[in-house]
């Protein structure tokens, strides 16, 4: 989306920005006019990570603490409006991941609050900003929320309990664009961290995707679940709905 150089440009919300695809979509943005506030839980890693970037407010802290969610608020506030929400900040679990039936209680609560809890209390946060500018809300996905994968049962049902969250906002609020988007493997820290000792080199880098973030960030295609492979490839419609009758 464009900036009109008559008025201020859109504003866009980014959790998990310091690195990753967090940080690829945020650089994308900046550089197409948005102005974007982010966030990442460590404060130097993420003021390197954006000091660069025009028109960009970090505010460090952890989206799980309710604190830090109103400080996100209010950095929103003062900008004056809300037109994109990227729920991007994600909690893995343990690594190496373990098996469902041995996956310590304590970690797993970590990763729903993070995961599902989280993104739900910000968006009940931003949801009158979001719909008073007709907005977009994207929440990163994965295929484990679909797919049954040996030690992705933490990880997988919290994404899957996101992905219905999702679907929920959709319906609830057909005046917004709610997507929730599953990247595909990407060389970041946290897929290596999902397989330690093996080199990720190979999958492709953050910046890939970022082209089909930025497709459902202009909010002109159908509420849904979407694949950035299908939407890079030129698939308009949800997974699991044709095009005809999307």
């Amino acid at each position: 989306m464009p900036t009109d150089t008559a008025t201020p440009g859109p504003v866009a919300l980014v959790t998990g920005a310091s690195q990753g695809l967090g940080l690829a979509l945020t650089r994308a943005l900046a550089a197409d006019g948005w102005r974007v506030v982010v966030d990442a839980r460590h404060a130097d890693a993420l003021r390197r990570a954006v000091e660069d970037l025009p028109r960009v407010v970090a505010v460090p802290g952890d989206v799980a603490d309710a604190a830090h969610r109103a400080e996100l608020a209010a950095a929103v506030t003062a900008a004056g409006r809300l037109d994109l929400v990227v729920h991007n900040a994600s909690a893995l679990g343990p690594s190496p991941l373990p098996p469902l039936a041995a996956h310590p209680l304590e970690e797993l609560e970590h990763v729903y609050r993070v995961d599902v809890l989280a993104p739900l209390a910000l968006t009940q946060l931003l949801l009158a900003d979001l719909r008073a500018r007709h907005g977009t809300l994207v929440a990163i996905s994965s295929d484990a929320a679909v797919e049954a994968y040996p030690g992705w049962g933490g990880y997988g049902s919290a994404k899957a309990a996101l992905d219905q969250l999702t679907a929920v906002l959709a319906v609830e609020n057909p005046d917004l664009h709610v997507y929730a988007v599953d990247p595909g493997d990407m060389n970041t820290a946290m897929h290596q961290r999902a397989f330690p000792g093996e080199d990720v080199s190979d999958r492709p880098a953050p910046e890939t995707v970022v082209p089909a973030l930025l497709r459902l960030a202009r909010g002109d295609l159908p509420s849904g679940r979407y694949r950035a492979a299908d939407l890079l490839a030129g698939v308009t419609a949800p997974a699991g709905v044709t095009a005809a009758s999307a």
